[in-house]
């Protein structure tokens, strides 16, 4: 019967007989579309046989793909899409298997043509919107033909550019049919991300040698404007702009592996420009989950070469500005703390020249400039990420920075490397480092908020280290958190202007804020820039930060009391310099000279008192033909001019105290205060901040009042206390333990041996003792009150109280009523 009906067209089913017309007799005259409009006409008036059409479609496709009759082939899939275009019934899921089933068999052949062909068939199914959902179909074998199409590597360069973005088109395509379908299998399983990410990756990475071998755009058609490259790009932005929370991860670990399997982290300009596409892409409150990967991915290869880590945080500094631009969220101090744990791992790793704490046979040999490349990109980042943060968040990380950084002990351990350098000073310099890229272009108008307490007293606990370069760095974290008006810049060389008016500076009245905050810690400050100033070890640096912060000071934060105590300051650090009682070298005290006129003569003109100024620009002058080199324009330079002998410097030479007092006084600032010279207080903090032994004795002068006399109050001499005073002290008071112990004991035995006669007649003199003691405080306080008629004198002069009734006392007239 059916063999009957296949010779005889006239009893074939009528599907058959519309899908056999809508084809040529030559394949070249294309579909006969008043054939196909009929086809169209009976599956729209026939649903239920729209299955059988398409079953019959792929059976012909697939016996003209093998008998290599590709016209026909074209044919039947132009058929299908128009089908599948006009059709939107619920039997089209019946279709679509076949359909999807044809253009399988397309994208199997080795023809580039036809696999661009059934590709373009799918890109036009992926456009369509279904009316009815699919529970069973599968997208796994278009993903791997579409990401194998992309790496094509065909010897034609057209024909393997155009392969390659008919895959990306077909990704494209399944991205868009699946992505929001919940019912489709989810595309964002790593299975189908590993293979998706990497081919986009792929095409994304050959840009530039595609644009190589590109004709100019004179040569160039019309047609073809868009490379592999740029349909990547946007590919990718789509596939990541439709990715919601939970599907961040699997999309961006790809993109992490295969950074990692083509080593493109060293250039870094191709891992940056994919993160670039990421952030730009992905919804702003999804930013720190990208963060987070590149932090744990960090960790991951925190024994990678440091070239790898530098190029890994080099990526992180990008991402994170783009990412503080929108939304961090809790990842912030996450941040800081990954980029200041993997510092100092970096450390350890340039100190002992491995990996592994140690060298052997079998470990890899570290750079130590590498190292340091490494650890100039995790400064740099934690500087430009921080620069992007809200003012509240600012101060947290700084404080959390300054939290990391090693306190200054006496019992602080050594550890030498390789380099033999210090772990923890290395560890501070580095910290210090990225607290100066933090602090730089911070802008608080409240100090007490900008500098508390706990974070002024650690940051200045360390400006006292024998170290050269960490006082430096914290004289400019100080410079750049009193900074606010930019100020700091015209302060970078020392010297003596005739008129400040060129300088142009921004100065505002000091607000109440900034007094409350002087009155509370300026003595600190004082003291630490006297002190620094007294160190051995300064340079010409050391000097040009003290004046930018005196000077800064002076501009920012200062009231009259201020100026005078700045003042005071200055002139004591003169009188350092005079005495010398440091031994300080030429160098040094010629340097503390110029200071001293350079600030002094800037603060002259800021108060503009004329009798102070000109106090200094006489002795100013006096100095400029007698004694240049006590001047910053001989000593601040590249060759300093200095004098062999500074002992015996005429007064003349001097800025006196007695002077600027004087000329001060009468302009209404306090001269009895400006007479006092300047001392500073030193606290336990500066004792444990100076650079002694271990072994070294620590002194500490204690002053006790003596307050056991109540008529004379005395002062004992101070008592030195040594370590041997302490071991004595020490074993005195287990020596007073084991006394007590022992009465207690004995206590306790006489209780529990003693005859009760023993023990009662004991009992009965102390109860005879306490009475006798209670009766002497009754009597001296139940003692009646002297009468107010007065008192009466008795034998031998002493004056005696009369008691007298109170009833018959008598008060003045005014007390009655």
């Amino acid at each position: 019967m059916y063999g009957v009906c296949g010779c005889c067209s006239a009893l074939r089913p009528r599907y058959k007989r519309l899908v056999d017309n809508i084809f040529p007799e030559d394949p070249e005259d294309g579909l006969v579309k008043t054939n196909m409009e009929k086809l169209t006409f009976y599956a729209l008036s026939a649903p239920e046989k729209l299955d059988r059409i398409g079953a019959y479609l792929s059976e012909r496709l697939i016996r003209d793909v093998g008998r290599h009759r590709y016209g026909y082939v074209c044919i039947a899939m132009e058929a299908l899409d128009q089908l599948l275009m006009a059709c939107h019934c619920q039997s089209i899921n019946l279709f679509v298997e076949s359909f999807l089933k044809m253009v399988a068999k397309l994208l199997e052949s080795e023809k580039p043509n036809l696999q661009i062909l059934g590709t373009n068939s799918f890109v036009k199914f992926a456009n369509i919107e279904e009316d009815t959902p699919s529970y069973h179909r599968s997208y796994d074998f278009f993903v791997s033909r579409f990401s194998e199409m992309c790496h094509s590597s065909h010897d034609d360069l057209e024909i393997k550019t155009k392969i390659r973005m008919s895959g990306i088109k077909g990704l494209q395509g399944v991205v868009r049919k699946t992505v929001n379908d919940e019912l489709q299998a989810n595309i964002w399983d790593p299975q189908h991300m590993d293979k998706i990410v990497p081919s986009l990756l792929f095409n994304l990475q050959h840009v530039e040698e595609a644009e190589s071998r590109s004709p100019s755009p004179l040569q160039a058609p019309e047609k073809e404007k868009e490379s592999p490259a740029e349909l990547a790009e946007r590919c990718l932005r789509e596939l990541l702009g439709r990715a919601a929370f939970g599907n961040i991860k699997n999309a961006i670990k790809p993109v992490l592996i295969h950074l990692d399997n083509h080593s493109l982290w060293e250039p870094k300009v191709f891992a940056i420009r994919c993160f670039k596409i990421i952030m730009y892409s992905i919804q702003p409150q999804h930013s720190h989950l990208v963060i987070q990967q590149l932090l744990g991915h960090l960790d991951a290869n925190s024994r990678s070469a440091a070239t790898v880590r530098a190029g890994i945080v080099e990526v992180l500094s990008e991402a994170a500005v783009i990412a503080a631009t929108g939304s961090v969220g809790p990842t912030v101090l996450e941040m800081f703390n990954t980029l200041l744990r993997q510092l100092r791992l970096s450390i350890d790793y340039a100190l002992t020249g491995s990996y592994d704490g140690a060298v052997s046979l079998g470990t890899k040999i570290i750079k130590e400039h590498e190292e340091r490349m490494f650890q100039e990109a995790v400064i740099k980042t934690v500087g430009s990420f921080a620069s992007t943060l809200p003012t509240y968040q600012r101060s947290e990380v700084i404080l959390f920075i300054m939290s990391k950084v090693p306190r200054p002990s006496l019992h602080q351990a050594v550890d030498t490397g390789r380099t033999g350098e210090n772990r923890n000073r290395l560890t501070q310099i580095m910290l210090l480092k990225s607290l100066l890229q933090v602090s730089t272009g911070f802008q608080c108008n409240n100090m007490m908020s900008a500098l508390p307490s706990n974070f002024l007293d650690r940051l200045l606990s360390t400006a006292l280290m024998e170290d050269a370069e960490i006082r430096l760095f914290v004289l400019e974290i100080l410079i750049s958190f009193i900074d606010r008006h930019g100020n700091r810049h015209k302060f970078s060389t020392i010297s003596t202007l005739s008129d400040i008016s060129v300088l142009k500076l921004k100065v505002d009245k000091c607000s109440r804020q900034d007094t409350v905050f002087m009155k509370k810690h300026s003595q600190q400050l004082y003291r630490h820039i006297y002190l620094s100033c007294k160190e051995e070890t300064n340079v010409q640096k050391h000097y040009e930060a003290l004046y930018g912060l005196l000077a800064l000071i002076s501009i920012e934060l200062a009231n009259e009391e201020v100026v005078v105590d700045l003042i005071r300051l200055v002139l004591a650090v003169q009188d350092v310099a005079q005495v010398n009682e440091e031994n300080l070298p030429v160098y040094n005290r010629c340097a503390l000279y110029a200071l001293g006129a350079a600030y002094l003569n800037l603060i002259s003109q800021l108060t503009t008192v004329p009798a102070f100024c000109q106090h200094i620009h006489e002795v100013i002058e006096t100095r400029k033909k007698e004694a240049p080199y006590m001047l910053p324009e001989d000593v601040f330079v590249e060759r300093p001019r200095l004098s062999q002998n500074l002992d015996g410097v005429a007064t003349e030479l001097l800025f006196r105290q007695s002077k600027i007092s004087e000329v001060l006084g009468g302009s209404g600032y306090n001269s009895d205060r400006l007479c006092l010279p300047y001392i500073p207080q030193l606290t336990d903090e500066d004792r444990l901040s100076k650079r002694r032994s271990i072994g070294e004795t620590i002194s500490l002068q204690v002053e006790v009042e003596s307050r056991n006399s109540p008529e004379k109050e005395e002062r004992v001499p101070a008592e030195e206390i040594t370590y041997e005073t302490l071991k004595k002290a020490i074993v005195d008071s287990v020596a007073v333990e084991e006394q007590e112990r022992e009465r207690r004991r004995q206590v306790v035995e006489k209780f529990q041996k003693a005859p009760f006669e023993e023990i009662a007649a004991h009992c009965g003199a102390r109860a005879s003792l306490l009475q006798s003691k209670l009766n002497q405080i009754f009597e001296i306080t139940i003692r009646p009150p002297p009468s107010p008629s007065g008192t009466i004198t008795a034998a031998y002069g002493q004056p005696q109280n009369h008691s007298i009734p109170v009833y018959e006392m008598k008060f003045p007239d005014l007390c009655v009523y």
